[in-house]
């Protein structure tokens, strides 16, 4: 059923710019409100990546990485399959490089990026948000898409909106705090 509705959005490829804008901030209120639910932080980022997974058809994959210790775990994602890149160094890689500086990646061809670590061969550029609160990196989210130059600054400044929350969830979990720490979650 998700992927016939995320099909049926598909379809709406040619949508208005301001129907995209009013599904952005749908989508914003959606997550203040379970932001507010009091819920632990990763079944948050799960709701989080299914819900842009659907309802942004050139999301091909989405995923919530979050710093532990000196490395980058996968928390949370959805899309048609898993990565390989479940853990990744801070140095490695757009993800790495997003969280070790801080700043958001938006490489509109992945194939003339010497960062990109390839998870699928049909992705051809990938934005990559953090997760950061008062100059401390908790995570960060990743999104592919099979298109190329696929997100613009709309997605930029949604992209920071919605990290903006997660961070401060992020801020009070406490196996979000044991993981920065370097301990298991």
């Amino acid at each position: 059923m998700a992927e016939r509705e995320r099909d049926e959005r598909a379809g709406q490829a040619g949508e208005a710019p301001g129907d995209l804008e009013a599904r952005r901030a749908r989508t914003l209120a959606w997550l203040r409100e379970e932001a507010g639910r009091g819920q632990p932080f990763r079944d948050l980022a799960q709701a989080v990546c299914t819900h842009l997974y659907r309802e942004f058809p050139h999301y091909s994959w989405v995923g919530i990485y979050m710093v532990e210790g000196d490395r980058l775990k996968l928390w949370a994602w959805d899309g048609p399959q898993p990565t390989q890149h479940v853990e990744i160094p801070l140095n490695a890689g757009l993800c790495g490089w997003a969280a070790s500086t801080g700043q958001l990646a938006n490489v509109p061809d992945v194939r003339q990026d010497p960062r990109y670590l390839q998870c699928f061969l049909s992705c051809r550029s990938e934005i990559v948000v953090p997760i950061a609160r008062q100059g401390r990196v908790y995570g960060e989210i990743d999104i592919d898409s099979d298109r190329l130059a696929a997100f613009g600054p709309e997605d930029e400044d949604f992209l920071q909106a919605v990290c903006a929350v997660l961070a401060e969830v992020a801020a009070g979990d406490g196996a979000v705090q044991a993981a920065l720490a370097g301990g298991s979650r």
